[in-house]
């Protein structure tokens, strides 16, 4: 299985839900299992995730110090089973570069497999500093992401 998570500039939410992700694919013993990160804008390509990412991230015994923005690519969307969109908008802009109707299908808001059909997205604490609430909210939501997609 290999997953990509996906968010605006790839320095926050998208490197949280890598780091969460990798850590709890360890725990369910699914060493077989991809996971990545992207954004839909490559404003930050080459950087590392925001240093109150990081910080957050660690404070819960996850590193994600060692990743680096990219900008998604028309290849991502063949490379990976399942593409997670971090909000609508990432969502749409995800959409967007589908060419195929498989394609989209890959495509999914995160929060639905917590929150099914509630179309919720995981704010951004960019602006705000929210990082311990939106990485509690990812982590919460990573254990119901994996169990659903065992069995896909």
């Amino acid at each position: 299985m290999k997953i990509l998570m996906v968010c605006l500039g790839n320095i926050c939410r998208s490197p949280m839900a890598q780091g969460i992700m990798e850590s709890k694919l360890k725990d369910f013993d699914l060493d077989d299992w991809h996971v990545d990160s992207a954004g839909t804008s490559g404003w930050h390509d080459g950087e590392r995730p925001d240093q109150r990412a990081i910080k957050t991230s660690q404070i819960n015994n996850v590193d994600i110090s060692n990743q680096y923005s990219r900008k998604l690519t028309l290849d991502d969307l063949d490379e990976y089973d399942v593409i997670f969109a971090m909000d609508s908008s990432n969502y749409q802009d995800i959409l967007g570069l589908c060419q195929k109707d498989y394609q989209k299908a890959k495509v999914h808001l995160l929060l639905n497999f917590k929150f099914p059909g509630r179309n919720m997205g995981v704010p951004d604490p960019y602006y705000d500093g929210t990082f311990g609430k939106v990485y509690d909210l990812l982590d919460e939501a990573m254990d119901d992401i994996i169990k659903r997609l065992i069995v896909m």
